[in-house]
């Protein structure tokens, strides 16, 4: 499932193509995804202007004056931007013309969202999906101190709770995990076992590790691909996730897997003690 980092990289690949232009066109293919396409969405955008971009969390925010578009990628799907007239495929279920060029939404398995959130229910931040979500990693709210407040009385294990997206949202299974390794915490130790100095080092870890994953286009997670159709190379210098049996690239003990809330979780059993 495409994360923050493939997200935020998705949004800054298209932003430049969308901001300040005018939709003119929208095509809407089968009933919807996840859940079905917003009813008269065509002519809700046809003809308006589309004022910036935003991301929260994992969810693209396409902002217009009357409300905002939010997009979800769901496990498999991805934008790009292609000139008008490009024929779809099987899997291309959503197209927003924006003069000579459109942005399409592919999605096989069909688990994204193409969602409206209108001006006049409120700030988009009170959609429902977005209303529950947590501190943004890369936001100045985001510390170490929030983060020994929040987990005060929390007893799950660490990476269950950062997970969970309630006090940080966006920080995945994989950044999960890496930055765990970067912050040398266990990822089974109880969230309110973890003190003040170690939560330093994991909020340092977690900025970290997000921004070098957004700096080299998110990670090639299956049909990942950024808006120019080029997959993500952070994969390449993972520390944990996914290699199991191979050697730590720190001390070269074997990274060990385990399962959590069914989610693989991958970490090295000497640079992170409990």
């Amino acid at each position: 499932m495409p994360e923050l980092p493939e997200v935020e990289v998705t949004r800054r690949g298209v932003a430049p193509h969308l901001e300040g232009r005018t939709v003119t066109g929208v095509t809407l293919r089968h009933t919807g995804l996840r859940w079905p396409f917003p009813e008269g969405l065509e002519q809700m955008l046809q003809g308006r202007k589309i004022l910036g971009t935003g991301r929260r969390g994992k969810y693209l925010l396409i902002v217009f004056e009357h409300g905002t578009l939010i997009v979800h990628l769901g496990m498999s799907g991805h934008l790009r931007i292609l000139q008008a007239g490009e024929p779809p495929q099987k899997h291309d279920h959503f197209d927003l013309l924006v003069g000579d060029q459109l942005l399409r939404m592919t999605d096989p398995r069909r688990f994204g969202a193409v969602l409206w959130h209108a001006h006049d229910e409120g700030e988009v931040d009170e959609h429902v999906l977005l209303r529950s979500l947590g501190v943004e990693p890369l936001d100045d709210a985001f510390s170490a101190l929030m983060l020994y407040r929040q987990t005060r009385k929390r007893t799950a294990p660490i990476k269950q709770v950062l997970l969970a997206g309630d006090i940080v949202v966006g920080v995945g299974n994989i950044y999960a995990s890496e930055s765990l390794f970067r912050a040398g915490i266990n990822p089974r130790t109880p969230a309110n076992r973890i003190g003040l100095v170690r939560y330093e080092k994991l909020a340092i870890a977690i900025r970290e590790t997000l921004a070098a994953a957004i700096e080299k286009g998110g990670s090639t997670l299956r049909d990942f691909m950024a808006a120019d159709g080029q997959p993500g190379y952070f994969q390449q210098s993972y520390f944990v996730y996914d290699r199991t049996g191979q050697p730590c690239r720190q001390c070269s003990v074997e990274i060990r897997q385990l399962k959590q809330g069914q989610r693989s979780t991958f970490y090295c059993p000497n640079c992170q003690k409990v």
